[in-house]
């Protein structure tokens, strides 16, 4: 007799069955590839991202700031373009860089901001420059002086802050302008009905600068 074999049974395959199941898994398998985003970078792991290539900065100018000259009660006196008698202080040391006006005393007497430049047709007998506050500020100067407007000053053509303390003076007299009464008219031709309307009085000696 011989030996029996023992024989495992193969199973059939349903082919009914095995088309549709092998369609589905090729057609998730296409959607994973195509949902699977970009690799994520080895800094991704740690809450990371590649760093992007550093901006070239370009520092900015500091803004302009016309100056001119306005016809006041204290003479002619060198002014903002929207009129406000410009002051300098006496407290402070000329060509030093610096303005020793902070704080309180900054609130009082706002400072010029921005480069001055003379406004068309204004002729300055002294030099504009700028020098930088604490935090980057730009403040203007005259003759090396910091400039500075008076809060006080109400309207337009206001010296109230002439004298103040014996320390704060407008700039006025021969060095403002060589000819400070054709300064103050060529400004005046570029300025508003309403900026125009000056006090009249005749430029008063200026010392102490």
């Amino acid at each position: 007799m011989s030996p029996s074999r023992h024989l495992t049974a193969v199973p059939r395959l349903n082919l009914r069955t095995a088309a549709p199941v092998a369609a589905l898994s090729a057609a998730l398998c296409l959607a994973a590839v195509a949902c699977r985003g970009p690799a994520a970078s080895a800094g991704a792991a740690y809450g990371t991202a590649p760093a992007a290539a550093p901006a070239t900065m370009t520092p900015a100018a500091p803004a302009k700031d016309l100056l001119t000259v306005r016809k006041t009660g204290a003479g002619y006196v060198l002014a903002t373009s929207a009129g406000r008698t410009i002051y300098w202080y006496s407290g402070d040391i000329k060509g030093s860089g610096k303005s020793t006006c902070i704080g309180t005393c900054l609130a009082a007497w706002p400072a010029v901001i921005g480069a001055p430049v003379a406004a068309p047709g204004v002729q300055l007998a002294g030099q504009l420059g700028t020098i930088t506050r604490p935090g980057g500020v730009v403040q203007a100067t005259y003759n090396g002086y910091p400039l500075y407007t008076y809060a006080q000053d109400m309207a337009p053509g206001d010296t109230t802050g002439n004298g103040v303390t014996g320390a704060w003076h407008v700039i006025t007299g021969a060095v403002l302008s060589p000819s400070p009464s054709s300064a103050a008219a060529a400004s005046l031709r570029d300025a508003s009905p309403a900026a125009s309307a000056t006090p009249t009085a005749t430029a008063s000696g200026y010392g102490g600068y």
